[in-house]
C-alpha cells in the first residue's frame, strides 16, 4: 500500500489503460485481416479500503452508512465481438466465407491440435487436401455417403476420365466435375458453433483454440453421421458457405479512434494523478526536514 492512496490509484490506472491501448492498437492493426474479430477492454474498480462498515439500526440508534475509499481500477476482461464482417469477392473458388453463424474447423495433423477459424483463405495442397495457409486440414463430412467426419480430400476420379473442376456450394458440398460429363459430391465442409464463443482463445494466424471449453455444439453426437447432420451449413441456425469470398475484419475504425482518444485522455489523467501525488509526497518530506 502506498503512502498516498492516489499514487496507487494512479499507477493502477496507468497499467490498466495501457492494456486498453494495446487492445485498440491490435484492432486497428488488423483492420485488413481476413476473419478478424475486434476486441474491447472492460474495466472494474479495485477493492476499497473500508474505513467504516455499515450497521443496522436498533431500538436506540439509527443505522450507519459505510465509508470506503477506492484503490484504483483493474482490467475486468477483453471481450471479443463476433459479429459478422462483410464478405468481399475474390473469385478464387477455394476462398470460403461464412454468411451467418459458425466457424470453420481445422486440424494440425502433426500434433492433432484442432482450431476454429472464420478465415476461409484455403487451398488444395499437393495431396488433394483442403488446407489453410499454414497447411492445417479443413474438417468436414467425407467418405462413403459423407458419413465420416475428417480431413476433406479430393476423390479419386475413374481411370477413364480426368477431374476438370471443383466447386463448393452454399451447403458446403464439394462437387467434382469430370471430363466425361459426370460429377460427384465427395465431401462437405462443416461449420462448428459454440455455446460460449467467449471461451475461445486467440492463437494467432486467424485461429482459435479452447474448443472444448467453448462448448462445441454437436461434438457430443454419438456418431459421425449425426455430427455431420448437426453441423451442416445452412441448417440448425448455421450460416451458409459463400465460395469465392472472404470475410473482412469487423473492426469499425470510427469506433476504434473514438475509443483511442478517450483511453488516451484517461491515461493522461492517470499520469497527472501520479504527478500530483509525487508533489504531495515532496511536501511531506519537506515538512519533516523543517
Amino acid at each position: 500500500m502506498s503512502l498516498i492512496g492516489t499514487l496507487g490509484s494512479g499507477v493502477s490506472a496507468l497499467r490498466t489503460f495501457m492494456k486498453g491501448l494495446e487492445v485498440i492498437g491490435a484492432n486497428i492493426a488488423n483492420v485488413n485481416t481476413s476473419g478478424y474479430k475486434s476486441s474491447q477492454a472492460t474495466y472494474v474498480e479495485n477493492f476499497s479500503n473500508i474505513l467504516q462498515r455499515s450497521s443496522p439500526s436498533s431500538a436506540t440508534s439509527s443505522n450507519s452508512p459505510s465509508i470506503g475509499i477506492g484503490t484504483g481500477v483493474g482490467l475486468a476482461g477483453v471481450n471479443t465481438n463476433f459479429n459478422q464482417g462483410s464478405l468481399a469477392s475474390t473469385g478464387k473458388t477455394t476462398d470460403l466465407g461464412i454468411s451467418g453463424n459458425g466457424f470453420f474447423h481445422v486440424k494440425n495433423v502433426f500434433d492433432g491440435t484442432e482450431y476454429a477459424s472464420r478465415a476461409g483463405d484455403f487451398r488444395w495442397d499437393d495431396q488433394g487436401y483442403l488446407v489453410t495457409q499454414q497447411g492445417f486440414r479443413v474438417q468436414g463430412a467425407t467418405g462413403a455417403g459423407l458419413g465420416t467426419v475428417g480431413d476433406i480430400r479430393l476423390g479419386t476420379p475413374p481411370a477413364s476420365t480426368q477431374r476438370q473442376s471443383v466447386t463448393i456450394d452454399k451447403s458446403g458440398n464439394v462437387v467434382e466435375f469430370y471430363s466425361d460429363g459426370t460429377s460427384a459430391t465427395t465431401n462437405q465442409v462443416l461449420i462448428q458453433t459454440f455455446t460460449d464463443p467467449a471461451a475461445l482463445v486467440r492463437e494467432g494466424n486467424n485461429l482459435y483454440s479452447g474448443l472444448i471449453a467453448a462448448g462445441p455444439v454437436g461434438a457430443a453426437a454419438n456418431s459421425s453421421a449425426l455430427q455431420a447432420a448437426v453441423n451442416k451449413p445452412g441448417t440448425n441456425g448455421l450460416g451458409s458457405i459463400q465460395a469465392g469470398t472472404l470475410e473482412l475484419s469487423n473492426v469499425d475504425l470510427t469506433d476504434q479512434f473514438a475509443n483511442l482518444i478517450t483511453t488516451q485522455r484517461s491515461f493522461q489523467a492517470a499520469s497527472r494523478l501520479v504527478t500530483v501525488s509525487d508533489s504531495v509526497l515532496e511536501d511531506i518530506v519537506n515538512l519533516k526536514q523543517r
